[in-house]
C-alpha cells in the first residue's frame, strides 16, 4: 500500500501540528417525546493539518511524488500519525494486542513513576529470552523510537526491540527512561517493537512508546495505536510557495474515517 513519507531528514511532519477529531452522535426521538442518544464510533473522523516551512527541494519533490502516486483525493495511503502513541493499549500489557511468550507473567496495578498505578511487573519464569511486543501495520522504512520506562530489584538488563534492532541496556533499583532509535525493512509494511527480558528476570516496566521520530518524546497513554491504513489527502493538488533558492512552504491536509 501506499505510504505517507517521512522526509528525507527523517521528519514526519514540522510542529505545531493540528489534529481534529469529529464524532458523531445518533439521536432517536419516540413518539412520547423520549430521546436516545448513542456514540457512532464508526462514523469518527480525524483530520490533520501539516504545515512544512524551509523545504529544501528534495523535501518538496518527495511530498509532489506522493501526491501524483495518490493521485490527489483518489488513493488510500498509510499514513501513521505524527502526534500519537503509534503502540495500541499501552497502559495495559494484559490486552490482546500484545504478544507475550508462554514463560512471561504479568502483574499491573503497580506504582509508575508519574504516581499512578499502572506498572506492570513483568516475570520470565523460564530458561531462555522471552519477550513481550506488539506488531504494527507502520512502514518499515520509517525512522522510529522505542521508549520505556523500567527498573529491577536485582541487577539485570532489558532489551528493546526494533524490528531488527536490538538494544540491551542494564537497569537499576530506580525508574529510568530507556530508549532505543532505528529504521527496519523497507520492503515491509508491518514493524514489530516490544521488550525482551531474560531468564529469571523481574522487571517493573511502565509507559511502553513507538513515535515516528528520532527521539522520544512525553509519554503518551494509548488505546487505539497511531497508525492508519485507510487515509486520504483532503486536496486534489499540493499548493507550495517558494520563497528563498532552495526553500519552500506548503500545507498538506489528511483525513481518516472509518467508512473509507
Amino acid at each position: 500500500m501506499l505510504v505517507y513519507p517521512q522526509l528525507p531528514t527523517g521528519a514526519l511532519a514540522q510542529f505545531p501540528v493540528q489534529k481534529r477529531r469529529q464524532m458523531r452522535t445518533l439521536v432517536n426521538t419516540a413518539a412520547d417525546g423520549t430521546v436516545i442518544k448513542l456514540a457512532d464510533p464508526g462514523a469518527a473522523i480525524v483530520e490533520w493539518q501539516l504545515k512544512y516551512v524551509a523545504l529544501s527541494d528534495s523535501e518538496l519533490a518527495t511530498l509532489l511524488q506522493f501526491f501524483a502516486a495518490a493521485e490527489g483525493t483518489l488513493n488510500n495511503f498509510t499514513f501513521v500519525d505524527p502526534m500519537a502513541n503509534l503502540l495500541a493499549w499501552s497502559n495495559d500489557l494484559s490486552n490482546a494486542v500484545w504478544d507475550a511468550a508462554s514463560f512471561l507473567s504479568l502483574a499491573g496495578a503497580n506504582a509508575d513513576p508519574t504516581g499512578g498505578q499502572d506498572a506492570w511487573q513483568v516475570t520470565n519464569s523460564g530458561t531462555a529470552p522471552q519477550d513481550l511486543s506488539q506488531t504494527l501495520t507502520s512502514p518499515g522504512g520509517y525512522v522510529y523510537c522505542l521508549s520505556v520506562y523500567a527498573k529491577a530489584a536485582a541487577p539485570t538488563t532489558l532489551s528493546l526491540l526494533l524490528g531488527s534492532n536490538r538494544s540491551s541496556q542494564n537497569l537499576s533499583t530506580v525508574w529510568q527512561r530507556l530508549a532505543c532509535t532505528g529504521i527496519g525493512d523497507p520492503t515491509t509494511s508491518s514493524m514489530t517493537f516490544g521488550v525482551e527480558l531474560g531468564p529469571g528476570a523481574v522487571v517493573d516496566i511502565f509507559g511502553l512508546q513507538v513515535e515516528p521520530q528520532d527521539s522520544p518524546s512525553l509519554y503518551k497513554p494509548s488505546t487505539t495505536g497511531g497508525c492508519y491504513e485507510n487515509a486520504r489527502l483532503r486536496d486534489d493538488a499540493l499548493s507550495f510557495t517558494t520563497t528563498d533558492v532552495n526553500r519552500h512552504s506548503a500545507t498538506v491536509n489528511i483525513l481518516y474515517a472509518n467508512n473509507f
